[in-house]
This record gives C-alpha cells, structure tokens and sequence, in this order.
C-alpha cells in the first residue's frame, strides 16, 4: 500500500523551556496535520500552553489534543501510568475532550513507582526526579515494562505504524522535550537528560528521514537552564531576567538559572537539527530589563566544541557582546543566521505566550 507521509519537527535550541508547547499549540491551530506526536521524554518536560484563556501544562501528552488532532505518544518516550491519567483528568476538567484523541505507541517505556523512588534521591544531576532517568536504562538494559504490559494504559494502545504508515496523506507535528543543550549525545555531559532532543529523536518514532520537511528550532533570547551544575554568572541582571520572565519550572517550579545567549550553542543546534525556521521567545523580557546581550566567539568555529562531553565553558567559550539596543541586537542574529542559509522570513522574535 503506497502511503504518503510528511512531517514538521519542534526542536528546541538551548536547554528545554524555551516555548516549544506554544509553538505546537500554534502550528497545530493550523488543522493541516493529522497526527501530533510526541517524540522523547516523559514527564519530567513540561509545556505551557494558553488555550482559549485558559493555561494548561502538559507533561506527557501531545499539543493536538486541543484541535481535535489525534495526539500521540511515541516509543521515544517513557510514560508514567498515574501521571499520565492525571493530565487526562486534568484536560477533561479543563474542557478539553480526550477521549479517541490520547494514544500510546504499543512499545512505548514506562515509568515504575521503583523508577520514581530512585530518581527521587539524585542529587548529582539535579533532575526532575520524576524516574525518566531509570526508566531509559532499563529500557536499553532490556529490562523495562512497555506499554502494552501496563492494564490501565490498554485502551490508549496503538501500533504506530499501522496508524502513520499504512494510510495515505498522513502530515505529522513531532513535538519535542527537552533541548539540545540538554540531548544525551550532543548536551553538556553529565548535566543532560535520558533521551534524544534533536530531529534524530524524531525519526527514531518511526518516521522516515525522508518524510522530515520544516524543521522549527525555538529560542529564547537567553538562556535559562534547571539543574546541578552552575550556569549563572554573577550579576543582579540575571536575577532580574528571571523575575521578569517568571523563569520558574512548570513541572518542578524550581527557579531557572538564566545567561545571555550562546551564539555557538546555537549555530550549531541549528546546522545538526537542519533547522528552516526559528522562532525567538520572550523578546519583551529583554525589553523590559533594558539589556541586550549574547555570549560569542572571537571565531565561529565547531572546534570550540569538539568534544561533546566537555563542559559548557570550555565548549563555548566566548565574550559577552553588548549591544545598544533591541534593533542592534535583532540585525547581529538575523545577519549570523542567514550566513547558516536561514531565510530572514523564517525567522520570528516573539513575545506573544499565545502565538509565534
């Protein structure tokens, strides 16, 4: 049977948090696709979308759900039986009907009270300590429990590729967690999570690399990251950039560490993911603090960051380059991205919590 399949892949471009459920909740308002998945993570992401008034954080579940779109999540996710029915009860009581919308792939992980319990004593990594980190070991130990093993998830059940591959015009949104910096393969090792955040992890969903048309890459215009390991310098900016963009987790609501952009982070998210378009949040919040900033290398260079394992300063070393304003600020980035081959019209700064 001969199916036509495309598909739009959401990958974020710094370390998670950077407004990827605003940007699915906004591409799948389009009605165009006819499935949205959800490629990697579990609940330890967290996706803050605003629909009809109303705010909604999602953990697990796919932006379609809000459209009508069956949501789907995918094997290159783990899934917590209990959290997982309790963002169900929580969208049904915010209006929002789930029910022939919400599928789980078959072979899809899942995240055990063991998992939980031992998450729950890290320390090292700083994580979400929500149990994604076993729950992914034990899934390439060969020793997890998938989905079809777990009673209360049968009637969310799908083989994905019976529901993607075998019909004809199928258009997909793969929607991301977490962020490159963060990736397990390319993110600032050990400090990362458990699966993959790039326009690799899609694929690893089943669907085929040749399917992959729009890549969206979402930033903000500073960095913010959760966890161990030190990322904020000295400086009472920083604290204001957070208090003025409410930098707070949405699944742990611990305060964000927070930066100036990474010019060489973000080059080089954008040439592995093949990024086409970008959106850059939270544009008002430097407008606010009256500071424009990023961090840059005298010479853009991969070999600043040849060792994926080294640590953020001394895989992006660089200089804070000031500028006198937004203007200035908005015709560096667009003048660094179009010489990566991004057209300026795909390109979006944002400060909007409902569209891009």
């Amino acid at each position: 049977m001969g199916s036509r399949i495309s598909a739009d892949v959401i990958v974020d471009l710094q370390y998670g948090d950077c407004g990827k459920g605003k940007v699915a909740h906004h591409l799948a308002r389009s009605k165009k696709y006819t499935h949205v998945l959800r490629y990697n993570g579990g609940c330890n992401a967290g996706h803050t979308i605003f629909h009809k008034g109303k705010k909604f954080v999602t953990h697990h579940i796919p932006a379609g759900v809000f459209f009508g779109i069956p949501s789907i999540i995918g094997p290159g996710c783990v899934v917590d039986p209990l959290a997982f029915k309790r963002e169900i009860r929580s969208l049904e009581s915010g209006g929002i009907k789930t029910k022939g919308m919400v599928f789980i792939a078959r072979n899809t992980h899942t995240i055990t009270a063991a998992h939980r319990a031992e998450d729950g004593v890290d320390k090292k990594i700083g994580t979400t300590r929500r149990g994604n980190g076993p729950a992914y070991r034990d899934k390439y130990g060969r020793t997890g429990v998938r989905a079809d093993k777990v009673a209360a998830l049968k009637p969310y059940l799908i083989d994905l590729p019976k529901e993607v591959l075998d019909k004809k015009n199928v258009r997909i949104l793969a929607e991301g967690a977490q962020g490159f910096g963060l990736d397990i393969d390319w993110g600032d090792y050990p400090f990362v999570t458990s699966s993959h955040c790039t326009v690799g992890g899609a694929v690893l969903n089943g669907i085929p690399a040749s399917a992959v048309r729009e890549v969206w890459g979402i930033a903000k215009m500073y960095e913010t990251y959760v966890g161990a390991k030190k990322f904020q310098p000295k400086g009472d900016i920083f604290n204001k950039i957070g208090d003025v963009g409410e930098e707070f987790g949405s699944t742990t609501s611990r305060r964000r560490q927070t930066n100036w952009m990474n010019m060489q982070l973000l080059e080089r998210a954008i040439r592995i993911n093949g990024v086409t378009h970008i959106v850059f949040n939270k544009v008002d919040v430097l407008r606010t603090v009256g500071v424009w900033a990023v961090i840059d290398a005298a010479k853009t260079s991969d070999r600043a960051g040849s060792s994926p394992d080294a640590s953020r300063n001394e895989a992006f070393r660089g200089k804070v380059k000031k500028f006198t304003g937004e203007k200035e600020m908005k015709a560096f980035i667009l003048k660094r991205l179009t010489s990566l081959g991004l057209k300026k019209s795909r390109i979006f700064f944002s400060e909007s919590k409902e569209t891009i």
